[in-house]
């Protein structure tokens, strides 16, 4: 056997040391990576365009960035005194901040025939309304008055209270002095009914409603053909009937005139009555 042969000092120096590989894998995965990163990266225009404008004004170049991305060449000004332009309008203008909290309401028209016909109601009536026997509210479209089932009904009856018949005959007066057809509602609440002569709330409301178009057509002041009876029960309540108190609310009749439409104008002032929503 031969003795092996001791490595010359040129072969020694020609061996790649073997992290060298590791390191050369590594550093062109990085580069892969940031070249990864720049091409899914967005330029920003705004701040490139902002760039741009202050480098064109260091330079004392009269031409900026075009609107689109990469722009136009600076063009060197060869002067000895150099004047600055002014700066773009487009740095100058201020961004417009918007509040949504705030909401735009846009203004309820009423017509005059609405507004007369409230505010005769309410001159009428004025005594009534302040002992919130009744209520008198309008929209854009109807005058709606509101009588309270304390003031007009006993419970579970569908008979009207004599105290509340001159009431009712007031209501006529003005009412014959103005068109738009006329929806008598009864409401109820949503406690089913123990009475033995109505089968369910539709009963009562409806009865209720009927008791007082009968009053508004019995001197044939408002002609009946203007007239219709509705029982809607508790299908529209105004306030939840969670309590005594809301359960009364909802426990009434309602006398709307839509698109009234009155003979004399007489003077509206600013009427204490609540807008229907």
């Amino acid at each position: 056997m031969q003795p092996a042969r001791p490595l010359k000092k040129n072969a020694l120096k020609k061996r790649t040391p073997d992290w060298i590989v590791t390191f050369a894998d590594l550093a062109t995965l990085l580069l892969t990576f940031f070249i990864l990163l720049l091409s899914f990266a967005e330029m920003d225009i705004e701040k490139y365009r902002a760039m741009a404008n202050s480098m064109s004004l260091a330079f004392g170049s009269s031409n900026v960035v075009a609107e689109d991305i990469g722009g136009t060449p600076l063009t060197l000004i060869e002067a000895d005194t150099v004047s600055l332009p002014k700066p773009s309008e487009n740095l100058q203008d201020q961004p417009e901040f918007i509040d949504e909290r705030t909401e735009r309401s846009e203004t309820r028209q009423i017509p005059g025939g609405v507004l007369d016909l409230a505010g005769r109601l309410i001159q009428e009536l004025e005594a009534e309304v302040a002992a919130d026997t009744l209520h008198v509210n309008y929209d854009e479209d109807q005058v709606v008055i509101r009588f309270s089932e304390e003031a007009t009904f006993r419970s579970g009856d569908a008979a009207i209270m004599p105290g509340m018949i001159p009431i009712i005959e007031r209501v006529v007066e003005v009412l014959a002095s103005c068109t738009g057809d006329v929806v008598v509602s009864g409401h109820t609440d949503d406690v089913p009914i123990s009475s033995g002569m109505y089968r369910s709330n539709w009963d009562l409301s409806a009865a209720r409603a009927v008791s007082v178009v009968h009053e508004l057509v019995l001197d044939r002041q408002i002609p009946a053909d203007r007239v219709v009876a509705a029982g809607r029960a508790e299908t529209r309540p105004l306030m939840p009937n969670d309590s005594a108190e809301n359960r009364a609310v909802n426990r009434r009749v309602e006398i709307a005139v839509r698109n009234p439409e009155c003979d004399a104008a007489v003077p509206t002032r600013d009427l204490p009555v609540e807008i229907l929503p």
